[in-house]
């Protein structure tokens, strides 16, 4: 079967009316058909303002193609024109064709000197029957009078690089980019490949970069022949691509990132990266200036919901000097969810094996936006998708950040260096997880800063883990220095989920014997130039003796003799000492005295240190130590 829609003339009044009709079930009780021929002088205007979003609804559902016959004298017609929310879905890989045009919008966020990265819902609506490529200059529009008329963007080249805001918009022609990890050696520059306004045509599925213009915010109208059916887009071993939604509608992360051939195989760590920039740092094109960094996101394949997002590593400090304290380090506190937004672009990374990443119809679903956060991350004020229906599963903090399903546990920290910018690693626990990789409940971090730390795993720098809780675990932590002169590093722990009140979360110094409780407070250290592979740990007991075995007050006296300025140690019961050091209030060592033996006392010079607050830790039999705080005056 199929629907016609046809408008011969004004004066046929029962014709007339039929459109109406059929336009109005379009509109507002949803349009679902084998078929849908769009003809000359016909149109089709969705108006999902009436729809409540979910994986089953679709204000406009076709099972099979769509025919679109353009009417080159009246343009807005042998279209199909999804408005307020609306989108399309279908249900079969047939392919579309025609001339005409599926017009939907979507807002960009970027300023003059920001990237957003896209991925276009429709191809050029010329040729044969099936999907196309992206060309910018055939299929980016702004709307010029609501709620259909568009007309074609303009763009302006080199040495211009700026974009104007207007309607239609003024794009800059020199940041259309995609990326695809083709070079030899592998070089993330020479993958960036320029793409033309009027000559670069783009395979549906891939991704690309577009910068904005002073406004912040502009509407871009994408028409062409909509995507539909199984889109591959091929990837290259141990290399990146830029992909996105290919769709005129949004799709499940959780499909993509676990169904057909998107598995462990192909996407590394099932981590999917955006990109996102510092709107108040990014006020020039040159390279050295930006201020951005990619997000992550994972989802689980199956059961409760449990998703992953790590923001971008940006500030420590808020805009008005306040500690940045609800978890998200960026600027704007973006968010990624499960549903995949209409023109969102971002990163995959083959973990080893060269192959392709595939879009599917069963990934799409109907999952609205609102205007104002219609791009990349959008997070509303309540930390809620709008419309989003009861069923769906996982549900958010007032700061957007998942809650954790029953039977799982997770806290994240946030890594501040030189109290600059923050890296966000995050720790999942659940009976499932392994000492290995587990797919989609670990992201690997796509980049790296001169000075960073992460979780080592498999020779792969991971700011998300997960491993079965055990007290007895002890996860290594990695941290990077290459400031010549040092920095300083803290440790604040936040979004603590179903752990125990009592039970205590160490940052352990190794080197120093010092356990810092996170949930009682950070941990706070200045680290010389270097890459600290073995000395910082997470773990969730102290290592020490029992009381059978051992106590402080009772077998050890550790103090300063003031008179002699000497550190000193008693140990009446003669235990085997193994080592002394002390370290001062920045973690700083000023003393690491080994292999001391059995001795009743021990005594160390104090008379090159300052006055203050020293920690002085004890190891004792090669297994134990106990730490103790030293007051120096000299």
């Amino acid at each position: 079967m199929k629907i016609l829609l046809f408008r011969e003339s004004k004066s046929n009044f029962i014709r007339t009316f039929i459109l109406l009709l059929l336009l109005f079930l379009a509109s507002f009780i949803g349009l679902a058909q084998a078929d849908l021929h769009v003809g000359t002088g016909s149109y089709v205007y969705v108006d999902g303002t009436a729809f409540t979003s979910g994986p089953t609804v679709a204000p406009l559902y076709v099972t099979g193609d769509i025919n679109l016959v353009d009417n080159i004298t009246v343009p807005e017609n042998g279209n199909i024109y999804l408005r307020n929310g609306a989108q399309l879905l279908q249900g079969n890989t047939a392919n579309n064709s025609g001339d005409g045009q599926l017009s939907v919008y979507q807002t960009g966020t970027s300023n003059t000197y920001m990237y957003n990265y896209w991925a276009s819902p429709v191809g050029q609506n010329s040729g044969a029957a099936g999907n196309t490529t992206f060309r910018p200059n055939n299929i980016l529009y702004g709307e010029t009078a609501a709620p259909i008329t568009s007309l074609p963007a303009t763009y302006v080249s080199a040495p211009n690089y700026d974009g104007v805001a207007g309607t239609p918009p003024v794009i800059a022609d020199f940041w259309f980019y995609s990326f695809v990890g083709t070079s030899a050696p592998p070089n993330e520059y020479n993958d960036w490949v320029q793409i033309s306004s009027t000559a670069g045509n783009l395979p549906s599925g891939y991704g690309f970069t577009m910068k904005g213009n002073p406004s912040g915010a502009q509407q871009y109208d994408f028409r062409g022949r909509a995507n539909n059916g199984l889109i591959t887009v091929p990837i290259n071993a141990n290399r990146e691509t830029l992909v996105g939604n290919p769709y005129p509608s949004a799709i499940d992360a959780r499909a993509f990132i676990h169904g057909n051939s998107n598995n462990a195989s192909i996407i590394n760590a099932a981590t999917l990266s955006f990109w996102e920039q510092d709107p108040g740092s990014s006020t020039s094109h040159v390279l050295v200036n930006y201020a951005g960094g990619y997000a992550t996101y994972t989802i689980n394949a199956s059961g409760p919901v449990v998703e992953l997002f790590t923001p971008a590593t940006f500030d420590t400090y808020n805009p008005d000097g306040t500690l940045n304290t609800v978890g998200s380090t960026s600027a704007t506190g973006k968010s990624v969810f499960r549903y995949i937004p209409i023109g969102q672009g971002f990163m995959v990374e083959s973990d080893g094996t060269a192959g392709s990443i595939q879009f599917t119809n069963t990934m799409r679903v109907f999952q609205k936006e609102t205007a104002t956060l219609s791009e990349f991350f959008r997070l509303t004020s309540d930390g809620q998708f709008d419309d989003l229906p009861e069923s769906y599963e996982a549900q958010y903090t007032e700061e957007g950040l998942s809650i954790m399903p029953e039977g799982y546990m997770r806290f994240r920290l946030n890594m501040d260096f030189n109290d600059t910018y923050t890296r966000q690693l995050a720790q999942t626990f659940h009976d499932t997880a392994t000492d290995g990789e587990d797919y989609g409940l670990e992201t690997i971090g796509s980049e790296s800063h001169a000075s960073d730390a992460y979780w080592p795993l498999n020779d792969k720098k991971f700011n998300a883990l997960a491993f079965a809780f055990d007290e007895e675990l002890r996860i290594p932590m990695i941290i990077e220095v290459s400031e010549a002169e040092g920095l300083s590093v803290r440790s604040r722990i936040f979004d603590v989920q179903n752990f125990e009140e009592s039970q205590p979360i160490y940052f352990h110094d190794k080197d120093t014997g010092i356990y810092t409780d996170l949930r009682e407070e950070h941990f706070e250290i200045f680290l010389e130039q270097g890459e600290y592979t073995d000395r910082f740990e997470i773990t969730f007991q102290r290592e020490s003796l029992s009381e059978e075995e051992f106590n402080v007050s009772a077998d050890f006296e550790v103090f300063q003799n003031i008179k002699n300025q000497e550190l000193t140690v008693l140990n009446p019961n003669g235990f085997d000492v193994e080592s002394v050091i002390l370290v001062d209030v920045t973690g700083k060592q000023v003393l690491n005295a080994k292999n001391l033996g059995v001795q009743s006392d021990y005594h160390f010079s104090t008379r090159a240190l300052s006055e203050g607050v020293y920690v002085a830790t004890i190891g004792i039999d090669g297994k134990h130590e106990f730490s103790k705080k030293v007051i120096i005056k000299n």
